[in-house]
């Protein structure tokens, strides 16, 4: 086997190599479990022993006070206000104050008509509970019971609703000479700004610090553990993104009082932490400027995932008054309602979204997709306008590449002259070829420059078509109902003309009955091939001719998105290089090529069967 079959069976292996390492570490997602029944309770289970998480310690946020935290009791039930608004719909517990119950109207949990909305936060009792718990840690002068817990029962007037157009206030007096309040208010989409303000009648000077705590029982069930994808905490402090995995909140530093896990991060001037997922987040949000520590913190005892904002102590006098805002972003990863939040002042909060490591190139992608979407109106059409802009802004180097490569090929008779020249003189063929191409201002490594811009490309996209909720259920046409799928058409049943379904996307035989747009992406392939002959040599002639079929399988199992791009970048890819070699005066004789394809095939397998 000549170098140069070697170097085309090494450059093949190394491609194949990548393919299978992208489908091995981010292999296409598979559907989230959905549970056996639906939780509708706005209240935990009558006798359950779960508890809600407990008030931070001051002492361990600030440095400043100590105090221990309050110990929480079971709460069979408990009364409720309603939040209703055009995108959420929920209640809030009087107990603690929780906002412990929410969902998202927009959004279901599959394309059923029918289907569940998506629910975001849920009570203490109930299967993975996961809520906002607000309050103040005591410090000077005062004890746990001086201060609303997460069992304080809360006053409230009776019927009040919270919308965008009316809060609500929580009361509480210790009686021991301090009154809390608690407004709570929310605007059109999925921001609560809570205001927490307490009044000192008690004759003596107190120290205490506000605090707002997200918590999680356990891990979430529907963790999808995607290596592309960051599941867990996200945070943001004073400009440095930080992302913790759940199971990296285990491997924090115990602290010695209480054995919970934690991880502090001073914040001088702004800052939020929360808990993302695929498409859902939940964020604790201190007003810009305010300085305060971001807490990350796991409570083994009592398998609790747990994030706090604590905000400085504050000393107040007999007579005094203080106050102190706050926000929690409850709902979907929306990207125009993130941005939007983000120019209001909360800084960096689009990069909640988790763009990945080609961010730069991420990000003003998905803003031209999401732009295209709302012009047109169909997320799949979307993509393919997106891949013609792709294309010609790459152009000019494309057009440099398959111009290099139609005069290499008007150079192939003068090569074969070398080889015959050199014969088995390497040095001298080197030698003679490189005079050859600065004599004839041909550039041989031009044809990779499309590939290499092509990678990261590719990459980018397949993140955001995974990552953005905007994908998700996105529509195409036909069968196509969510992009962010893979291809639920199959040969299996004959893409639905046969009386059974196709085999789910986790199955084994959904790797090998693709569907119709995988078999469009092999085709497109197989016939920009055909733009040139096949390779003299045998070796060659059949990896290339198996190359198509080979990533058709491979790449049947992603996003449906991401496969119309490839399918429409092939299209544009083989229209450009027609078009070009024309101009170079090379007509390529694409049936004819194909005509030879089997006309190869054909002698082969009589050659076989001698």
């Amino acid at each position: 086997m000549d170098d140069q079959n070697k170097n085309l069976l090494l450059a093949t292996a190394l491609s194949f190599l990548v393919i299978l390492g992208w489908y091995f570490f981010f292999p296409p997602p598979e559907e989230a479990p959905q549970p056996a029944t639906q939780v509708t309770e706005t209240t935990p289970t009558p006798g359950d022993t779960s508890a809600p998480a407990a008030a931070p310690s001051a002492g361990a946020a600030t440095g400043e006070v100590d105090a221990a935290a309050a110990e929480p009791e079971a709460v069979e039930d408990t009364p409720r206000l309603t939040i209703n608004t055009p995108r959420v719909e929920g209640s809030i517990s009087l107990t603690g104050g929780r906002i412990d119950d929410l969902r998202l109207k927009d959004y279901r949990e599959t394309l059923d008509d029918d289907s569940p909305i998506v629910t975001l936060l849920s009570p203490a009792g109930q299967a993975n509970a996961y809520y906002a718990l607000y309050g103040w840690a005591p410090g000077t002068g005062l004890g746990i019971e001086d201060v609303p817990t997460a069992n304080t029962r809360w006053q409230a007037e009776e019927g009040a609703t919270l919308t965008p157009e009316t809060p609500v206030t929580l009361t509480w007096d210790n009686g021991n000479g301090l009154t809390f309040s608690r407004e709570i208010a929310i605007d059109e989409d999925y921001m609560f700004s809570i205001t927490q303000s307490v009044t000192n009648t008690s004759g003596d000077t107190v120290a205490l610090a506000p605090y707002g705590t997200l918590a999680r029982h356990g891990e979430p069930s529907n963790l999808e553990n995607f290596f592309v994808l960051h599941e867990g905490v996200v945070g943001m402090a004073d400009g440095e993104l930080a992302e913790i995995d759940y199971d990296d909140m285990t491997d924090f530093d115990p602290d010695p009082r209480d054995g919970s896990r934690a991880q502090v991060t001073p914040v001088t001037e702004n800052g939020w932490i929360g808990f993302t997922g695929h498409y859902w987040m939940s964020t604790l949000i201190p007003a810009p400027g305010d300085a305060f520590r971001a807490i990350a913190k796991y409570d083994e005892r009592r398998d609790i995932y747990q994030t706090d904002v604590v905000l400085p102590t504050v000393t107040l006098a007999a007579g005094e008054s203080t106050a102190a805002s706050t926000q929690l972003f409850a709902g979907a990863k929306e990207w125009a309602t993130i941005r939007e939040y983000e120019r209001g002042g909360i800084a960096g909060f689009l990069d909640s979204i988790d763009w990945g490591w080609f961010f730069f190139f991420t990000k003003p992608i998905f803003a031209v997709l999401h732009w295209l979407n709302a012009a047109i109106g169909n997320m799949g059409v979307a993509i393919i306008a997106l891949t013609f802009l792709l294309k010609i802004l790459v152009f000019p180097l494309a057009y440099k590449s398959y111009a290099s490569m139609a005069r290499m090929k008007e150079l192939q008779p003068e090569m074969e002259k070398l080889r015959e020249r050199a014969g088995d003189d390497r040095q001298k063929m080197q030698k003679e070829m490189m005079e050859l191409y600065k004599r004839e201002k041909v550039n041989p490594a031009a044809g990779c420059l499309p590939i290499l811009i092509q990678i990261p490309i590719f990459f980018s996209l397949y993140k955001v078509i995974f990552v953005t909720l905007e994908l998700r259920h996105s529509a195409f046409f036909g069968p196509f109902q969510d992009l962010s799928a893979p291809d639920p058409t199959s040969l299996y049943n004959l893409f639905g003309l046969l009386p059974w379904g196709a085999p789910t996307p986790d199955s084994i035989l959904a790797l090998v009955f693709i569907g119709i747009l995988p078999i469009l992406l092999g085709v497109s392939m197989w016939v920009q091939q055909k733009l040139n002959p096949a390779p003299t040599d045998e070796t060659q002639a059949m990896i290339f001719a198996w190359m198509p079929w080979v990533f058709m399988f491979m790449l049947g199992g992603f996003a449906s998105g991401l496969v119309v791009y490839w399918i429409t970048n092939n299209v544009i890819t083989f229209t450009q290089q027609y078009l070009i070699m024309r101009s170079h005066g090379y007509t390529p004789d694409v049936f004819g090529n194909i005509r030879s394809s089997f006309k190869r095939k054909d002698k082969a397998e009589k050659a076989e069967k001698k």
